[in-house]
């Protein structure tokens, strides 16, 4: 039986199946010389739709489905600035039928598989017609990466 520190103890690199580089600007930083809180939530929504649309052939302009976010969080657990390479890792906690829960995360580029991730996220997308807005099944391409990412 897990622990309250185990539940709270911070993920680790390892624990996220996708990976992918992020280069941090000048401009992430903020004037406490990190990377801006709101950053974080612009560098995962960025890695999961290029991901998406990489794995799934997902196009956000023209599909038919669409996933909106319907709630998402931060934990922070280190700190990040510029000039740093950093990595986003991406995993799927739950894909139900219209929607899917991803555990995201943040860390310096070159961490070994081992170290805790200076931030872990949660982000739900629940897709959607695109011209009603009411909740659709994932696509079947869609469902196949998440499906890859467990």
């Amino acid at each position: 039986m897990p622990t309250d520190a185990d539940r709270h103890a911070p993920p680790l690199v390892r624990d996220f199946p996708v990976t992918w580089p992020v280069q941090t600007r000048w401009t992430d930083n903020d004037m406490f010389g990190h990377l801006n809180n709101a950053v974080y939530y612009a560098i995962w929504d960025s890695v999961i739709n290029a991901w998406v649309a990489r794995e799934a052939g997902a196009d956000p302009m023209t599909d038919a489905a669409i996933p909106l976010v319907a709630e998402s969080s931060c934990r922070y657990l280190g700190e990040l600035g510029y000039p740093q390479d950093l990595v986003a890792g991406l995993g799927v906690d739950r894909l139900g039928t219209a929607s899917v829960t991803f555990r995201l995360c943040l860390y310096a580029a070159g961490s070994g598989p081992s170290v805790p991730v200076a931030a872990a996220g949660r982000w739900v997308h629940v897709y959607v017609d695109r011209a009603t807005r009411r909740p659709v099944a994932i696509p079947d391409g869609a469902r196949m990466a998440y499906e890859s990412a467990r």
